[in-house]
């Protein structure tokens, strides 16, 4: 692997630096729900302070249309670093306006950290011209004397923050982002096998890109969450009124010939939870793959989860391999009476003699969500799209603009 690092910059002393991270939590009435991705960020940001720099950090969170939204505020993601940090963390209530300009002139009598207001508050982070992102990038770019790129799970947009400022400053990667990039190549440049790969999520459309490319490389394709029921009809079977993309179906058709023909084990869900309807207190049943439309609930039966010979069958083969990669949760681990199958994936993660890595996204919130920790894991990515992305074979803006080569 090859990209630019934080020693390429030479000595930051006294230096500002601006860093793109991602600190997109999930907020729940202003109050923070997992700081998993804040945690994530600390490294590097203590590696910037401890070289004498002035960091001034940027992000976003969730989806505003470009102008301020409180509901979208980073300032209880200024708090929570603060106390993570065990550092006052200054907070800038604008992305560049005077606020920020302030805040940032402050930096140069006290302190080390500056959190900006969310860059989505400004229409230039997503615009789709140009010269509207270059523009906001360069009013951010005016800020600091270097920029390091470490929000991997932003890396695969090309967007003001992670493209055009690190064209306009000295730029480099970040310890997060160099991480991610070692385990993910580590998923696919010769794998220690047995190589096990567990995907899961509603849509089998969001997944096709990596069944494709990783398909050649693994022992294992385990197949579970909503796409299951794709596969299911694929080969012929009822599903009831679960989850099924029809027009999928035969690409998953190709995808099971192809496995075939390289002598890659795609293991299915021999049984599953079917419920009354889509709720914590729904009634429901375990019934076989096969047989879906044959419990009490008929044609209007809903699959919500792996049932537990599936979950048994999936976590032998985890804990047989030596190396996992996770995607994607088993069932609707939000609803109690559907999260067992999530559930026993994520513990047989935690048992692989080898590399086992969660790969973002939903599987990361599912794991701490059900009482999991970040050090149970061989590695817990922050980037959902971003990992999959890369393991698609795509090219990523933010990495590229980095100098990254494989």
């Amino acid at each position: 692997m090859t990209i630019r690092t934080l020693e390429s910059l030479g000595s930051l002393d006294g230096k500002t630096v601006i860093i793109r991270c991602d600190l997109n939590v999930p907020l729940k009435d202003g109050t923070i729900t997992d700081d998993g991705r804040i945690r994530a960020s600390l490294p590097t940001l203590r590696a910037l302070a401890s070289q004498g720099a002035k960091v001034v950090i940027v992000s976003h969170l969730g989806r505003p249309e470009g102008t301020p939204e409180a509901k979208y505020s980073l300032a209880p993601v200024a708090v929570r670093l603060s106390e993570l940090l065990e550092e006052p963390v200054a907070f800038a209530t604008d992305t560049v306006g005077q606020a920020a300009q302030d805040a940032v002139a402050a930096l140069a009598g006290d302190g080390h950290f500056l959190l900006l207001e969310n860059l989505r508050f400004n229409a230039g982070e997503t615009s789709k011209d140009d010269a509207e992102r270059r523009a906001f990038a360069s009013q951010l770019a005016a800020f600091a004397d270097v920029f390091v790129s470490d929000g991997f799970g932003v890396v695969h947009r090309k967007q003001a923050s992670v493209y055009e400022l690190a064209e306009l400053l000295p730029s480099a990667a970040g310890l997060l982002i160099e991480t991610e990039l070692d385990v993910l190549e580590k998923l696919t440049e010769k794998p220690t096998r047995p190589y096990a790969v567990v995907l899961g999520g509603s849509k089998v459309s969001d997944k096709l890109g990596v069944i494709g490319h990783l398909l050649p490389k693994v022992d294992s394709l385990l197949i579970g969450g909503g796409m299951l029921f794709t596969f299911l009809a694929a080969q012929g079977y009822q599903v009831g009124a679960s989850l099924l993309e029809k027009d999928q179906i035969d690409t998953v058709k190709g995808y099971l010939d192809k496995a075939a023909d390289l002598g890659v084990k795609i293991v299915l869900p021999t049984d599953v939870v079917v419920a009354s309807k889509f709720g914590a207190d729904a009634e429901h049943t375990v019934t076989s793959a096969q047989t879906i439309e044959e419990t009490p609930f008929g044609e209007s039966g809903l699959g919500l989860d792996i049932g537990p010979e599936t979950a048994a069958a999936f976590a032998d083969i985890i804990e047989s391999s030596h190396t996992v990669f996770w995607n994607g949760p088993m069932g609707v681990f939000e609803l109690a009476p559907f999260a067992e199958g999530t559930r026993s994936i994520a513990a047989a993660l935690t048992k692989v003699d080898g590399l086992g890595v969660v790969g973002g996204g939903d599987s990361a919130a599912a794991v701490r969500a059900l009482g999991f920790t970040d050090d149970q894991f061989g590695h817990i990515s922050t980037g959902g799209g971003a990992s999959l992305e890369f393991l698609e074979g795509k090219r990523l803006p933010g990495l590229d603009i980095l100098g990254w080569s494989a």
